[in-house]
């Protein structure tokens, strides 16, 4: 094993919370180390639909132009369709400029982006490739970490504070002995694909509804669109065993419009791809000298487009509250919990609208179903109050900016910039004898 690095936060997990709080660290003049067990991007269904209150925090961070510059696909609003019959239209060019949109944003080119700003700042470490295998303890406190590379070369990494952004299935968060907290909150499970479309643009997210199930279809980039297939709970082995013909033929029968680009594109079940969908929250988010951040912390469903957005403005959040525990030398429990206490309820106001609107979108068909949804769609997209309700779906019933009045760099720091000494202290951090922890 190589000696240790030292550095002021270690961060788990090069995902858009990770390496959105990674820039904003080193912007404010910290140094950070980020562990990626990946050696690539490539995450083609990972979430990519950002909500305005996303595109504000990429904004603010100044990383959002040069992400959409790689190729976007800008969506004005939500549909739901029941056959030809347009039940909600929520129309987002209502919200205010400039974000009066939805962005289809492939999730490698903010991951690129994101990459490539830290990269021009000093005292960044990128370690990709590196795969966590224990947490570590210095003075009684969580501050380190340990991850074998390439060739199985053990790392050791010494900070003030670990942050764990490696995603739902959180190792940081399975090694601190955190439970996940899941429950099964959703009935429906999704499988996802993606065929070439061109010319053919929804400009839309759109929820066909049909007998017993509901397809979600956006544009994504390039020239393609993303369909969603929502099924009963665990009940995907059954439909695969059917055979690619009985999919496309229950897939052409929901999204007749779609139809002929399906049988086209859709040549095997390895084209689909099953999400497991649950809602999960972490009982606590913090102990001394860790932080659990964005879907590591909390999961959601994907109805709504809600993830991503909530993890960059979880980043935005916690931040600050890292920059004053490390100025202030304390990175215990109590001080980090601040970031819980502040985000939290978010998260659990998300979970609920998430429930809501699986019942509502959905649900049962029939009638009476229909004419209840047809009154609701009614009031949000044509009432002030309807405003309000995107308004808050759009940025979050606690909306976050990015305190950029921590920043030491307000701008990309100089390509050849040099980190600092790997063998000097960070502010704050502990020192002492390094003890192994195990779940």
């Amino acid at each position: 094993m190589t000696g240790p690095e030292e550095t002021d936060v270690c961060v788990v997990g090069a995902g858009p919370a990770g390496l959105a709080l990674t820039l904003m660290l080193l912007r404010s003049g910290l140094r950070v180390t980020l562990l990626e067990k990946s050696t690539t991007f490539t995450r083609d269904f990972h979430g990519e639909i950002l909500q305005p209150g996303g595109q504000r925090v990429l904004d603010e961070l100044g990383v959002l132009a040069g992400a959409r510059s790689l190729g976007a696909r800008d969506l004005i609003g939500f549909q739901v369709l029941e056959g030809e019959r347009l039940l909600l239209d929520i129309d987002y060019t209502r919200l205010d400029a400039p974000y009066g949109r939805l962005l289809a944003l492939p999730q490698r080119h903010l991951l690129k982006t994101l990459l490539a700003a830290c990269r021009r700042l000093p005292g960044f470490t990128y370690r990709d490739g590196h795969r966590l295998t224990a947490l570590t303890e210095y003075d009684g406190r969580r501050a380190g970490a340990v991850a074998v590379g390439p060739g199985g070369h053990p790392l050791t990494v010494r900070a003030a504070v670990v942050v764990g952004a490696d995603g739902r299935f959180s190792r940081t968060r399975a090694l601190a002995g955190i439970d996940a907290g899941r429950t099964e909150a959703f009935d429906q499970d999704l499988v996802w694909f993606s065929v070439p479309a061109p010319g053919r643009t929804t400009r839309h997210v759109r929820v066909h509804r049909a007998a017993g199930t509901a397809v979600l279809v956006h544009d994504t980039h390039p020239d393609r669109i993303r369909i969603g297939w929502t099924l009963p709970h665990r009940s995907w082995p059954a439909v695969a065993a059917r055979g690619i013909t009985a999919v496309k033929d229950r897939l052409a029968r929901a999204v007749p419009e779609f139809a002929d680009l399906v049988a086209e594109h859709l040549t095997g079940l390895a084209d689909l791809k099953l999400l497991d969908v649950f809602a999960a929250r972490a009982p606590r988010w913090t102990r001394d000298g860790l932080v659990l951040l964005g879907d590591s912390a909390r999961t959601h469903g994907p109805l709504g487009a809600q993830g991503i957005n909530l993890a960059l403005q979880d980043a935005a959040a916690l931040h600050p509250v890292l920059v004053e525990a490390l100025h202030a030398g304390d990175t215990g429990h109590t001080r980090l919990a601040r970031f819980q206490e502040l985000r939290a309820p978010a998260a659990d106001a998300v979970t609920r609208a998430q429930r809501f609107q699986a019942k509502a979108l959905l649900g049962t068909s029939g009638r009476v179903a229909t004419l209840a949804r047809a009154g609701a769609a009614r009031i949000v997209t044509g009432t002030p109050l309807g405003a309000r309700i995107t308004a808050k779906v759009a940025y979050g019933t606690a909306p976050v900016h990015v305190r950029t009045d921590l920043f030491q760099h307000t701008g990309p720091g100089p390509a050849d910039a040099g980190g600092a000494d790997p063998a000097s202290p960070a502010p704050g951090a502990a020192r002492g004898k390094t003890t192994r922890l195990t779940p």
